[in-house]
Parts: C-alpha cells; structure tokens; sequence
C-alpha cells in the first residue's frame, strides 16, 4: 500500500516539532492533558528533567498571574499599528514644535533619528497636542537654528545606500550638482589630492561634507542644530547625516597651503580641457575680516566698510566670460603685496601646462605698482589698468576739446547698453619707462574720468572699454564670496584655515557657475539667485536596489530645473554604489 506524505509531514508537526514555542507547547500538553510522566516526556522532546520541572513551575505561575492572556496563542490585533509605543518620538515632535520648527523640517529630523513616520501623523500628533500652524515667517527667520533644547543628532558614517526612503527639508536641490562633479570628474581630483581621511569618513565624504554646507547657504558651523539632522545634506556628501561643528575644526587644522594649491592646479585643468577659460584673466584683492583679538595680522583696508581692520589679505583671479575662479591665495602680506601678480603667472606658466594661452591681465591701479607693468610687458603679457588720477591730469582732460571726445556704446551682459564718451592718447610713465596708451572715460555716472591705460596697440578702444568694464564681475564675485559663503564670518585667525575655506568656497562657487551656464536666462544670475530659485527647495529621495530617485516639491522655476536635468537621467554615481540618479517633480508642494 502506497504511503500517503502528506499526512506523514501532518503527523511530524504535531509529533516532532521545530520550533522551541511549539515544542514547549507540546511537551506540556503531553504532560497535564495526556497523563504522561515527565521522565517519559522530556526523554521524548530532548529536555532534562530538572529543565522540564522548571518548564512546568513557570506555566503553572503564568496561568496565575493572569488567566485571560493566553501563552502560546496570541489573537491578532485590528486597526492602525501603533507607531511610538514608548512615546520618544510624540515627546521629540512636541519638543521640536515648541521651538517653532515646521513640520517638513521635524519629519527630516525623525528621518535622522531612523523614526519613519509620514508628515500628516505628525500633523495629527501636534493637533493632538494642542498646537496650532505656525505664523507666516521669512526665510530669515525660518533659517535660524535652535537655539534651546538641542537635539542630539546621530554619529556620521558613511551610507550604505540600502533601500530605503526619507524626506529633506532645505537643501535637495545641491544634489542636482552631483552629475555636475561627476561629468568634470571632480570627484577624481578629490579623491587623489593630498587632503586628509579619517577612519569613519572618506576624503571625498570629508571634501563634500565641507562644499554641501558651502552650497546650501549655512552661516555659521557651529549652528549645526538642523543641517546636521537633514539628511539630503548628508547623501550629498555620501553619509547618513554630515558631521557635527568639532569635526570641521577638526578637520581643517590638518590642512596645509600645498594641499590647497595642488587641488586648484588639478582643477585648473578641468576647466581648461572643458574650454571653461578664455586668454583673459581678471585679478583683485579682497580682505578676509577677522574680528578676533589677533596681533599677527596685518591691517589691510576694506572698501565694504570704508576702513582698515584687522584682516587677512586674499588674491582672487577669475576668467570674465565664464565667471570661474582659477586662483586664490590668503597668504599675502604687506611686504609681497607688490609681487602677487607674478605669482599668477607662476601659477599658469611654471606650474600648469599650457599656461601660455594667458594673454591678458585685467587689474585697477592699487593691485601692483607702475615698475611691475614693464616687467609683464616683457614677459609678453598684454595688461588693462586703472590709472591713478591727480588735479593736474582732470584738469588738463577737462580742456580737451570736446570735438576730439569720441561716443561708443558699450553693451552690457544682459544685452543693454550705455553711450561712453572716449579720449584716446599716449603718455610718458616715469615708473614704466616708455610712452603707454591711455584712454580716458565719461559718461559713465563717476565725476572725475575713468582713465585706462594697456600696452595693447592693436585693440580697439570700444573693445578695451568692455573688456575692462568686465572686470566688474570679479568685484561682484567677490562680494558674492563674502555675502553668500561667508567670508567675513571666519571663526579662526589662522591663514591656513581661512585658505581652506576660501578654496572649498571657490570650488562651490564654481559648481553653481556650471549649473547657471545651462540655465538660459539665468547665466548672469549669482550663487544666491541661484540657490534661492533652484537648490533651496524641500522634498523626497528614495534609495532602491540600483537607483536614488529625488522628487522636488513643486517650485516656480522647477521646471527649467527639471528641464536642464533630463540630460542627466540615470547618470551613474560611481561613489554612490554605482547607483543611478534621476529627479523629478513631488505630487505635492
């Protein structure tokens, strides 16, 4: 007769189970329902008698402490499954609403803290709670960190990109430079330069982690309340979450100059295999404000305050037409101060290939001396500055014969023009050594005339103009790193930190000039008109198996976004896992 297997595998469940509930289970039923001794029943299911006594005590205690809960047969439980069952994250909801943070920004934070909730349960709580909407506030206001009850956030690790899905509250639209760094091959150069790891967090992370708070507009460091709980912040960088305030301090005190300097040689490269640079080359000074107590800096004047203060002084060089900034040093003192500008040309010349394709310098009158012109002349180095004005030379231009005043009009980057009134002639320079050519400019809102002086014979003096009136942008980019990356809000006194700060601020103010450049219409536009209409934004990114997909909520100007970013669809991130990255439009605002 055949065997029937089925209810073999039926009989075994029940004779010989697998499980220790179910063997525990069957053990004691064979004991108080069938009788059996405990010496034959622990013989059979494999237990010591001692073992099984204990066995028995303890079921016979359980069934007096309560008689209605059942030990081995639990009743399933309808309805929604309750979330917070020790209560931490309703009582972190109401600490955090109590320092008025909104709601998106409380659901990034309980994202940090690996509670995952959905912002109408925290809605529900708070309604629960008895708390009502917040007033309408300003992104000034909005932004301003915690300042009681500090929320303690999680360590920083480097993320495993498992799958899994969180919200963010400021800052996702940084993530939309990601294939940026990855077409330059940006994260190459980091990845090879001589900056410093650590053992939890990679060079890369580590670079990242400093130009993610340098792109989304944070302040201060130390106000590390909510962008080291946002954890869009962190994925920029590679990381759960980016570090606390002590680990960038940390961090940057293992920095030196040649590290630096070596890292912008390399990215010197990208930007001139990329055609990014032009033959031209805009220079200024600008003065870093330290308002410490420090008595080895120098005094340097600072045009934005309209005096001397204790500072520290920093050669900024960018290209004109693409608003890229190439160079920058904060180790100038007063006693090399005149020498600067031949560091440039070392920089493009000894140091970096191809260095030839330098043609002009554009600079005003205060960035070197009369003697250095000569000098770049016979370095074949063509150059357009600013001649300092006295009575005499104003008084003898203002009886010049208006007939011998030539009118030019000059057009703007937004394709708008003004009428220049133009003097042409040479003159001797005693510090120069030769006749120079000079051209004299009004009609351009000063009183006294703008006077610009080249050795270029060959350019004409409506070209001259507007290559000089072009300088104007790295005065604008100046201000920009001061303004928007917080040049004057240096928490230490040491040059070589504030050089560290200063390169990573180049490197995203770079990022943000790659993305203007596809944006049309908005290629003039600085890093904080960029940030304020296509990064500061707020919305979800879902990790899977081989992609990271980001949904922005919707936004005025996140179409034209989208729209530059389709090129990038499905790019891979070879330091995300491999994973592709593609971003759209969130259902909701």
């Amino acid at each position: 007769m055949a065997i029937n297997t089925s209810n073999n595998k039926m009989y075994d469940f029940f004779d010989n189970p697998v499980s220790p509930t179910h063997k525990k289970y069957e053990a004691l039923r064979n004991f108080f329902y069938e009788k059996k001794s405990a010496e034959e029943v622990a013989e059979k299911f494999g237990y010591k008698l001692s073992y099984f006594y204990n066995i028995t005590r303890d079921f016979r205690n359980n069934l007096k402490k309560s008689t209605s809960e059942n030990v081995f047969f639990l009743s399933p439980k309808f309805g929604r499954k309750e979330k917070d069952q020790d209560g931490n994250v309703i009582s972190l909801i109401t600490q955090l609403r109590k320092q008025y943070i909104a709601i998106p920004e409380i659901k990034s934070i309980l994202d940090a803290k690996c509670y995952k909730v959905s912002e109408k349960y925290i809605w529900h709580i708070l309604k629960k709670e008895g708390f009502g909407k917040l007033p309408r506030r300003n992104k000034k206001v909005a932004n301003q960190p915690i300042v009681n009850d500090k929320i303690k956030a999680p360590q920083s690790v480097q993320l495993e990109y498992i799958p899994e899905d969180f919200s963010t509250h400021n800052s996702i639209g940084i993530l939309c430079l990601l294939p940026y760094i990855q077409k330059f091959r940006i994260d190459k150069i980091i990845q090879h330069s001589g900056y410093p790891e650590t053992e939890s967090i990679n060079r890369l992370s580590s670079i990242l982690s400093f130009v993610a708070l340098k792109l989304s507009n944070v302040r201060r460091y130390s106000a590390d309340d909510l962008w080291c709980m946002d954890r869009g912040l962190g994925i920029f960088a590679g990381l759960n979450v980016l570090p606390k305030t002590g680990w960038y301090s940390s961090y940057s005190s293992r920095v030196t100059r040649s590290m630096n300097f070596s890292f912008l040689k390399s990215l010197h490269k990208i930007w001139k295999a990329n055609g990014l640079l032009s033959d031209t080359l805009n220079l200024d000074f600008t003065t870093v404000p330290y308002w410490g107590d420090d008595s080895h800096l120098e005094n340097n004047w600072s045009g934005k305050r309209n005096k001397a203060l204790s500072s520290i002084l920093s050669v900024i060089a960018q290209d004109p037409d693409s608003g890229i900034i190439d160079y920058t040093d904060t180790s100038i003192r007063h006693d090399r101060e005149s020498q600067v500008v031949f560091e440039v040309l070392d920089f493009y010349r000894k140091e970096v290939s191809q260095g030839d394709d330098l043609k002009y310098l554009v600079f005003d009158s205060k960035f070197t001396p009369y003697e250095n012109l000569r000098k770049l002349d016979d370095n074949r180095i063509k150059f357009i500055t600013i001649r300092r004005r006295g009575k005499n030379i104003v008084e003898r231009l203002e009886n010049v014969e208006k007939s011998k005043w030539k009118k030019t009009r000059i057009i703007n980057a937004d394709g708008k023009g003004r009428v220049l009134k133009i003097y042409e002639e040479r003159i001797l320079l005693k510090e120069y050594g030769k006749s120079i050519r000079q051209i004299a400019i009004t009609g351009h809102g000063k009183i006294k005339p703008a006077l610009l002086i080249t050795n270029d014979e060959e350019i004409k003096p409506e070209d001259l103009v507007r290559k000089y009136c072009r300088r104007w942008i790295v005065e604008k980019g100046i201000s920009e790193q001061i303004d928007f990356f917080h040049l004057n809000r240096v928490s230490s006194s040491m040059v070589i930190k504030v050089d560290f700060d200063l390169t990573m601020s180049v490197l995203s103010h770079n990022l943000y000039r790659l993305l203007a450049k596809d944006l049309p219409g908005y290629s003039h536009n600085t890093s904080i008109s960029l940030f304020e209409k296509f990064v500061s934004n707020s919305g979800e990114i879902k990790i899977s198996s081989d992609t990271i997909k980001v949904k922005m909520k919707k936004k005025r100007n996140l179409p034209a976004l989208l729209t530059e970013m389709e090129k990038f669809q499905n790019i891979v991130i070879p330091w995300m896992d491999n994973k592709k990255i593609n971003f759209s439009g969130s259902s909701s605002s």
